[in-house]
């Protein structure tokens, strides 16, 4: 689906809801408990080392990127959302942090040509993507042979986690998310459970969302 098919209710959620946030994102205490659960299931899965040339796939505000720096000799920052980007920067200028660098980019629409990274990492990003072969199609062109890939994100869900305007994936069966990444030529694909998000509903009663973390490697 097109931005021009979409209703006007949704096509606005779709284009603006992340610049809205951008500013109250870090502000949100789970947020920033996700990224350290994450960073530490990287970390235990695979050798980084610090020649590496990582990328961070729909970045936001660089939590997760924050939290690895000292692992990489540089991080590429790449998001869609003018304001994330700008949070971003701030926070780059702030801390110091001389291996960092962002790039305003929807790498769903456009290519980017002439870098190779040896790890690209992403955290609850993939299900607001419409076309998954596309970006996997993607990374694989832009990892170095055996470079490694880290997907975290929702196990399937019940469509609660988002509002009724949202026009993302529900979550994903992992196991299929796996095959997918074996059609584009993916291996020692492993995955498991790096974190639950909870959230207050009705009746106060509060649901779990879990969160995997998937590592597999470019072939």
């Amino acid at each position: 689906m097109n931005a021009g098919s979409l209703p006007l209710s949704k096509f606005i959620y779709k284009m603006n809801d992340f610049n809205l946030k951008a500013q109250e994102w870090d502000k949100n205490p789970m947020q920033t408990e996700r990224s350290i659960a994450i960073a530490k299931g990287i970390l235990n899965s695979i050798p980084l080392e610090h020649n590496m040339r990582a990328m961070e796939f729909g970045t936001g505000t660089a939590i997760l990127s924050f939290l690895l720096k000292d692992h990489f000799k540089e991080i590429l920052l790449i998001d869609s959302s003018e304001e994330m980007i700008r949070v971003t920067n701030e926070k780059i200028m702030a801390t110091g942090a001389k291996n960092m660098r962002t790039l305003l980019l929807d790498l769903e629409k456009n290519e980017l040509n002439d870098e190779k990274f040896d790890i690209i990492f992403t955290q609850m990003v993939l299900h607001h993507v419409t076309d998954i072969e596309l970006i996997f199609e993607r990374f694989y062109n832009l990892l170095k042979p055996s470079a490694y890939l880290a997907i975290a994100d929702l196990y399937s869900e019940d469509g609660t986690f988002h509002d009724e305007n949202f026009t993302g994936h529900k979550g994903f069966d992992v196991d299929e998310l796996s095959a997918t990444l074996q059609k584009h030529h993916f291996i020692d694909i492993k995955h498991t459970k790096c974190f639950t998000i909870k959230r207050t509903g009705e009746n106060d009663i509060i649901k779990e969302y879990p969160v995997f973390l998937l590592t597999c490697k470019r072939n």
